[in-house]
């Protein structure tokens, strides 16, 4: 059975996490991170308890220095004796020294191979010689030995966890801030674990920009299995964001990958309480995991179709706004007046036809379909599981829009089938994708449409989107959470785009509070990608994707930034927002409301 059509877990070695056992043919796991200092013991142990009863069955907490990575074990201690087991993992930046003291007294340790031994990156281009770089290996290498041995004396699983914001000179110089850095960054490390002979190691490679997380993890999995490695992979969109954006963002870019069997081990990255990113992820795991044992998908990739790194497939414009490389179009389940809010879906399907609000196009089956050249556009109904001959009819048709609907459970791999047999048979009609959901609930529609269309959209396979959700009772929401979509796979903008870390105790400011005051202010601006980041940790990083920053320096101070370019560091908290504005403002981005 083709991987890409048909759902089945990749096999990975096992890894114990303090008693849960991940990857192997376990289940999926689901986690968070508190967002409490360490230092504060009561609130510590009370997070984690929360989360652990919201179902997380790993938490994250971060540790500065050996201090706080010293507390974590106090933290553990502590919730040990009122009977809760929950793993904790200790965060670490920086400070190789706080993964040494947090290996003794933590169930897992994250270290990032960005900056565990190379110094902080300062985005500065460096050279050099074969000679001084493999010199720079031995030094992790020998970095590395000591910290392994540790660990393996506490049987302490590693997290190696690169992230599109914190890779180092070194490897931005050599291979570029791109996915492929982030390989070679974390291959380094991994070549020294399997050395050693130390295999209690998780991967993630996490990114703000969901198309260069998909790649990043993509890679990472053809470079393990290039040198006979099957680590577990831990997945995440970092600083996805706050309410439906950050769990739509999540749900496309995990939902993606999770389609394809990778992930045993996940956290939904939301700029809220934590334990709120909890249901959202379990939603997501139990969705895709359902998959698991379907009616298997015949199906076979078209000839030059790469994997790792897909394009969209070619196909006509039709009425010079679908297909042919246009901006993929929306279209919704009900008539033009029940969607009163800014974002209008590019058509309209009531009465059993489609209307852009001028003309009207029938909707009809494969089976009735007769072609007429002189009408502006045809949408004919296809169903996944349609044979090459029934395609045939379609073949050359250049006023014809197929709505592809799925005939498997496994959404995301029958539309997939369907779309690459069309090209295998020359029928280059765009293809607006159409799904129906029963959900009234809305965490559970968005974490479905955004896993199934995640998939498809991140592989090249949509022209256009028609989510259908007959009892939601907010048709506008749902035209919201398909524009939400395809921003999230970065095919069509259609608001400002926030980019918010999800808090932690190194959060220099409440955060949830400040994203929607930035949020107030700049909401507008449509063009525009602003970053709300808690620290500087990953703050620069993140945000070199991101027109303009808005990241913590220290307790209550903030810096703004232009890209990556700091441009006023420490302004107090209460006069940070105006002078955002007013940066946006110098620099000729502002538009008024």
């Amino acid at each position: 059975m083709n991987p890409i059509f048909n759902y089945q877990r990749r096999a990975t070695v096992e890894v114990n996490v303090g008693g849960v056992l991940l990857g192997g043919k376990h289940a999926v796991r689901v986690q968070s991170m508190t967002n409490t200092n360490t230092d504060d013991i009561e609130a510590s142990v009370a997070q984690c308890r929360a989360i652990a009863e919201a179902g997380g069955e790993i938490v994250r907490l971060t540790a500065q220095g050996v201090k706080e990575a010293d507390n974590i074990g106090r933290i553990r201690s502590a919730l040990r004796k009122q009977g809760c087991q929950v793993p904790l993992v200790a965060d670490i930046h920086f400070n190789p020294k706080a993964a040494f003291a947090a290996a003794a007294v933590t169930d897992k340790v994250r270290i990032n191979p960005g900056n565990f031994v190379d110094p902080a990156r300062t985005f500065k281009q460096l050279t050099y010689t074969d000679e001084a770089y493999e010199a720079e290996l031995q030094r992790i290498h020998d970095a590395l030995v000591p910290f392994i041995a540790l660990c393996r004396e506490h049987h302490t699983a590693v997290r190696l966890g690169v992230n599109h914001g914190s890779l180092s000179d070194r490897i931005m110089s050599r291979y570029g801030n791109t996915a492929k850095g982030m390989v070679e960054s974390v291959m380094e490390f991994l070549r020294v674990m399997v050395q050693e002979k130390f295999f209690d190691v998780v991967i993630s490679m996490k990114a703000s920009n969901v198309v260069v997380m998909v790649e990043a993890v993509r890679r990472v999995v053809a470079a393990m299995d290039a040198e006979n490695m099957h680590f577990p992979l831990h997945l995440g969109v970092t600083e996805a964001g706050f309410g439906e954006d950050g769990r739509i963002k999540s749900a496309v870019g995990i939902g993606c990958l999770m389609a394809e069997g990778l992930g045993d081990t996940i956290r939904v990255s939301l700029s809220e309480d934590p334990e709120l990113e909890i249901p959202v992820a379990r939603k997501l795991v139990d969705y895709v995991c359902s998959r698991q044992g379907h009616t298997p998908i015949a199906g076979e990739c078209y000839a030059g179709y790469d994997a790792l790194l897909p394009q969209r497939r070619p196909s006509y414009t039709v009425m010079g706004k679908i297909g042919g490389g246009k901006l993929p179009v929306v279209v919704a389940s009900c008539a033009p007046q029940a969607v009163s809010g800014k974002l209008k879906p590019d058509f309209y399907f009531a009465d059993g036809a489609i209307t852009d609000g001028t003309l009207t196009y029938p909707l009809t089956t494969l089976a009735q379909f007769e072609h007429d050249a002189d009408a502006p556009a045809q949408f004919v109904q296809v169903a996944a599981d349609a044979t090459p001959a029934q395609l045939q009819v379609l073949k050359g048709k250049d006023n014809v829009v197929v709505v592809a609907e799925p005939a498997n459970v496994n959404v995301p791999g029958s539309i997939q089938a369907l779309l690459h047999s069309m090209v295998r048979e020359g029928v280059d009609c765009p293809a607006v994708v159409r799904l129906s959901y029963s959900d009234s609930n809305t965490e559970w529609l968005q974490v479905k449409a955004g896993a199934d269309l995640g998939a498809i959209l991140l592989n090249g396979f949509a022209d256009g989107i028609w989510i259908e959700a007959p009892n939601y009772p907010a048709p506008e929401k749902v035209v919201e959470y398909a524009f939400a979509i395809l921003q999230a796979a970065r095919l069509r903008t259609t608001k400002t785009e926030f980019i918010s870390c999800p808090s932690c105790g190194r959060t220099m400011f409440d955060l949830q509070t400040t994203v929607q005051q930035v949020k107030a202010a700049t909401n507008h601006l449509t063009h525009l990608k602003i970053g709300v980041m808690g620290c500087v940790v990953n703050g620069p990083g993140e945000m070199a994707d991101a027109d303009y920053g808005y990241v913590g320096a220290a307790r209550h101070s903030i810096s703004l930034y232009k890209g990556k370019v700091c441009i006023e560091r420490n302004i107090p908290e209460e006069e940070a927002i105006p002078r955002l504005v007013a940066l946006i403002k110098a620099n000729g981005d502002w538009v008024e409301p």
